[in-house]
Parts: C-alpha cells; structure tokens; sequence
C-alpha cells in the first residue's frame, strides 16, 4: 500500500480481496462497488466489516441502508457491525451501531417507508400486510364473485391466479409474456384474469391491506416521481444490498431509483447462487450491474473459501465453469484434503437410501453428528423412500421445505382476530374470525361482515347466538387498545382456546403454537410492529420440525437445495443427480431454466466442507402410467456432469450388502448402466 495510510488494524484479520472491499472509496462515499462473493468466502463478515468501517471513518448510521432477504440475516449483521465498531471505538461504537435503524429486509423497509410516506400516494398508513395464504383467499373472494368458478372450461385456481398476478408485478412483465412463457395453459384466459386483478386490487384498496408484492410496487410508484425519488435517495449516503442476485426487476428498480448515479451504493452477492427464478430473482440484475453507471461499478471478487476442502471446490468449479455467462472466479481453500467427492453409481431410490443411511450411521460411529449431515434434493418428495428407510432404521431426522408456522390453522386463526382488530376493514381476517362461531358458515359470515361495516345491529345465527357477544367484547377491547402489548395476544388467546378444543382433537399440541406465538409476541414494542414483521418475515419452524430435536438430542438434516441455501455441513449426500430430477423435467425448457438448474447443483455441492456423496440411481420406479402401467425407467446421469469433469470424483458403484450376499458383484458405472438398457430391449 505503498503511499497510502496503513491498513487499520482490526482489517488485519480479512484477506487482500476481503479488504479491497471494505476500502473502497476509503470511508467516503464513493463510486457503486459490487462484490462478486463465492461460495464460503467470508460475505456477511466483508459486508459487515465495511458498515463497520464506514462508521469509523465518519459516517451517520442514520444515514446507511442496509437491505437484506430476511430478518435473521439483519439481525446477524447488526450484532457483527456492532462487534466490530466496539472492537474499535468501545462504547461509542457500540452506540453508533445501535442507530443503524435502516437494516432490514427489502419488503420491511418498504413497510416503513410506506407507513411514513402513505399520503403522498393515496395510502392510509394504517393498512394491514395480508401473507400468501391471506392474499390467496381474497383472490378466491374475487374470483367467486365475478363468477368465475361457474366456466365451463376449468378456470384458473385462487393459487394459480395469485402467481400469475404476483410474477407480473415483481418481473415488471406484461400479463401476455408472463401467461406464454409461465403458464401456458392458461393464456386463454387473458381478458379474465385481467378483470380479476382489477377486482382484486380494488377489493385491496378497500379493505386498506397490502399483500407482500404491494409493498415494493408502491414503493417503486413513489420512487417514479422525480421529486420524491431525490428526496428518499438523498436521505441515505451509503446503500448497501446482501445476496443481490436475489433481486427481482422490482427491487433493482428501486435502488437505481434512490441511487441513480451508483454513488454510496456496494452490492454482494454471487451469480453462481442465483437459483430463485421461480421467485422472479433475475440474474441479470448482477451480472448486468457494472455496466449500469458511467464510469462502470469497480468489481471485487472473494475467492477464498474458508468452508470446503480443495477437491470439493475443484469439483464444485468445474461444474459451474459449464456455465454459458458468469463472473470468472475460481474458488480455492488451504484445507487441502485427500478425499475427492463421490459419484455413487446406484441401481434405483431403495439401494440409494440404503447407502445414505450406511454412510451416515457409519460417520456416526466415526464421531460425526447426525446434525452435521445433510442429505439435500431438488424436490421435496425426491426424500420418500429414504425416509421410509429412516424410519425403519429409527434414525430421527428433521425435514425442511414442509408447512411453515403461520399456515398452521390455528395459529393463522388468532392472527386473524389480531388483524381484525387493527384493521375492522380486513374482510379476510373478518371472514376467518366469524366463522369461528357454531353455526357460522361463508353466508352468514358475509352477512355480519356487511352489518358491522354499516354500523347496523349484528344478527348472528341462532347457534352462534351465545358466542358473539363475547367475540364482540373481544374486538371492542381491542379496538381500543386499552388492555396493551402483549396483554392483547394473551386476551385474544383466551377467548380462541375454547373454540380451539372444540375444532380440533389435538387441541393440547397446538396450545403449545399458541404459547410460542405469545412468547414471539412478548418482543415486539405494539401490535401493528408484531403483525408487520411477522408476515414479512415468518418462523420457518414448526412443532412438526421441531419434533425430533426434542425428542433425541441429535438428528439428521433432509433439505431441499432451495433451503439449504446460506448452510453447511460436514457431509453433504445430493439425492438423485439424473436428468429428470437434477435439472428437474419441469425446469428444462430455456437455456436460461438449464442454467438455474446447473446453480442449484453448485449450491448444493459447496454445502459440504469434508465430504460429499453426490447419487445416481439408475432406474425409478414410476406410478399411474395410464398407457403403460407401473413400470421403472432409465435415468441417464445428470448432464452437469459430463464425462469430461468425472476425474474430479472417486467414482463407485454400490449395492446393499443384502444384494452383495446374494452373489451380487459390484460392476462399473458403465457395466451397470448397459445392464439397466439390456432390461428394456
């Protein structure tokens, strides 16, 4: 660093690239900056290093936006600024990280900026956030009163139709584009569809809610005002986005909004990672961004990765060095090791499961936790017959991707008498809490909807006629706010928990949800904040996945890719590596569909730090032909793994010792494979 001031000392600890990272600009504010960061190669530490030090250098925190992909990630990165800046500054530092009060997630910021700018584009800032299942129901409200559940061709579903509306708005596509490359099956129902989101938006605009796609829609409309964009935009100097290549076209509109000329503006991400297409994520929002300012953005590349061992990476490089378009980067670790990942060569799922559970109990007994295994797939019912296999072997596991916990029912129902509460004009909310009631179905719940929005006298049905006043004591109480936070989830509580016995049989087990659902209440400062942040950011925990951890004090992780994202295990089995399953035979119809097909393997593959087992039977078993009837079929291995990249893998082809003991000799991949074709003439 000949001619320039020293490198401060608590930088000491990151590597060269790392620190080109955080230098940039030297603490002011500088040109865009994008940080291209692989796999395990230290993202949230560099990006929390240069919030740090942008604050040791003189910046205001109020004054830095910080945006993310989810709560916890916010979280995680506030306590390591916080860390850092005491680390240098002591208790001013600590101080100066405590008002970073911009740090959030995308769809966050854009509630607060919403509630706090809502009359400049026609908003009540008391609208509720309605979530997915919520924004489904008010589709299906629409939908049934335009008539269209009365065609005589099958119209689109409520969830379907909630898709098509949502992957308009977040890709900024045209409803013709969206319904020819997305849902071709439903393209003829252009006009309609058109007339429903119509409906839709107004039965929103009524009810004064938000769905989740309104939040940065909105934001993006009041941003396309020139005056409003300057004034937002010059309320920040510095803006800084984690995982940007999750970025819909939305939200990479509203950052070129608020920073149109990229000063101030670091982005991190990694385009090998981009595997959230069906979201609307678009790549080309990273691999596009240097070349978006005049001069274009400075590139930063994390190479290092403290996380695998170098045969891994060598595999994990030659599989994403496939890629059509991408970032040049090659990743490499000091943890050399000797093993190079595995190519399990299988005869179908039976024997793939079999050899999944040998190797874990085997790395068990070897001393590594089954909590430090993972066994990852592209789609949630790839894991069946293993874990038919588990069970029979008794090996606790805990599966992600299932029901999340606000889809529970009963706990979407408390919420709903909460949302009602903050907002009497939440038809959905009001539709779910009435019929609630004995003897209160959709038509009755309808018409005491349509009472209490008069102000008219309430008729409830003759069997729901002992319950209301108690419910209508209720959201009196409440509407008033006089019993306070969190004493109003503990009020709402008591009056659902008798109802709750009597709609459900396993009312004991889900009184536990409830219990927990008070204890995450008890963190919030009012009901509006717990409501808003719960929907945008939702516990992905359930007593269903819980389970095991409370039951066995260790158990193995099944995930799919999608989840799996940001983790890592020692070991790391990827299920089914053919084509058909991995790319998936619904993901494989555009290049650009084959490319997130070849990311998600890359992600799945630098999960592992000191083994993976990447799997291929090489016949499935295939249900409800009607022509051929139940019959298996061939899957040739994957396409991301030509012949050409198979030096970077032991390959090995195994059979359950049940088979080895019948006289079953193990063959090669190529031995087998031929046999398999033999099979079929």
């Amino acid at each position: 660093m000949d001619g320039q001031a020293p490198c401060p000392a608590y930088l000491d600890r990151l590597n060269d690239a790392q620190r080109a990272a955080v230098l940039h600009g030297d603490g002011g504010v500088a040109g865009p900056l994008l940080v291209v960061a692989g796999a395990g190669s230290g993202k949230t530490g560099t990006l929390a290093h240069r919030v740090a030090h942008l604050m040791v250098e003189g910046a205001d925190p109020r004054r830095i936006l910080l945006l993310t992909f989810s709560r916890r990630a916010a979280a995680e990165m506030l306590r390591r600024v916080e860390r850092i800046a005491g680390e240098v500054l002591g208790e001013r530092g600590a101080a100066l990280a405590a008002g970073l009060g911009w740090a959030g997630t995308f769809h966050a910021i854009g509630a607060r900026v919403l509630r706090e700018h809502a009359p400049l584009i026609g908003l009540d800032p008391g609208f509720t956030l309605h979530d997915r299942a919520d924004s489904e129901d008010l589709m299906g409200l629409v939908r049934h009163g335009l008539g269209l559940t009365r065609t005589e061709s099958r119209f689109p579903g409520k969830g379907t139709c909630l898709a098509i509306y949502s992957r308009a708005v977040n890709a900024r596509e045209g409803l013709a584009e969206v319904l020819a490359a997305r849902f071709p099956w439903c393209a003829g129902w252009e006009a309609e569809l058109r007339g429903l989101f119509a409906g839709y938006v107004e039965a929103k605009q009524a009810g004064n809610v938000l769905d989740y796609d309104d939040l940065l829609l909105y934001w993006a409309e009041l941003l396309a005002d020139p005056a409003a964009a300057a004034a937002l935009g010059a309320g920040f100097d510095h803006v800084l986005v984690d995982e940007y290549q999750d970025t819909n076209r939305l939200q990479a509109e509203i950052l070129a909004a608020l920073k149109p000329d990229g000063r101030g503006v670091t982005v991190v991400g990694d385009d090998a990672q981009a595997i959230y297409g069906f979201r609307a994520a678009e790549v080309r929002n990273i691999l596009d961004f240097p070349a978006r300012f005049a001069p274009p953005a400075r590139v930063v590349t994390l190479e290092r990765n403290y996380r695998s061992t170098q045969p891994i990476l060598a595999a994990a490089n030659a599989v994403i060095g496939e890629a059509g378009e991408r970032f040049a980067k090659a990743l490499w670790s000091a943890r050399e090791g000797a093993a190079r990942p595995r190519l399990v060569s299988l005869l179908d799922e039976a024997a793939q499961a079999e050899y999944v559970c040998s190797e874990v109990l085997a790395a068990r007994e070897e001393g590594v936790a089954l909590k430090a295994q993972a066994v990852l797939f592209r789609a949630a019912h790839h894991s069946g017959p293993l874990e038919v296999e588990l069970v029979r072997r008794n090996v606790p596991f805990v599966k992600y991707g299932g029901l999340k916990f606000l889809e529970a029912a009963h706990v979407k129902d408390l919420l709903a008498v909460l949302r009602l509460a903050e907002n009497p004009r939440d038809r959905i909310a009001g539709f779910r809490v009435l019929q609630l009631l004995p003897g209160v179905g959709p038509s009755a719940a309808e018409a005491m909807l349509a009472a209490i929005a008069a102000g008219a006298e309430v008729r409830a049905p003759k069997r729901a006629a002992a319950d209301w006043p108690a419910l209508a004591a209720l959201l009196r109480l409440l509407g008033r706010g006089r019993a306070g936070w969190p004493a109003e989830i503990e009020a709402a509580r008591a009056w659902y928990e008798p109802h709750l016995e009597r709609l459900h049989e396993d009312a004991a087990v889900r009184k536990g949800d409830l219990g927990q659902l008070g204890q995450i209440a008890a963190g919030f400062a009012s009901r509006r904040a717990f409501l808003t942040e719960l929907t945008l950011d939702p516990p992905q925990a359930t007593g269903d996945l819980a389970g095991p951890a409370l039951r066995d004090e260790d158990y193995l992780v099944l995930s799919t890719i999608h989840s799996a994202k940001g983790q890592e295990w020692k070991s790391v089995f990827l299920l089914n590596c053919v084509d058909g399953c991995l790319p998936s035979d619904l993901a494989s119809d555009t290049p650009a569909e084959i490319e997130e097909e070849r990311r998600l393997m890359y992600v799945a593959m630098t999960r592992a730090k000191d083994a993976l087992h990447l799997l291929t039977p090489l016949r499935f078993y295939v249900h409800g032909q009607a022509a051929r009837g139940d019959r298996h079929v061939y899957a040739p291995r994957s396409r991301f793994l030509p012949g050409h990249l198979l030096d970077r893998f032991e390959q090995v082809a195994w059979a359950p010792p049940a088979a080895r003991e019948r006289g079953a000799r193990a063959v090669s991949p190529r031995d087998l494979k031929l046999k398999m074709r033999g099979m079929w003439g």
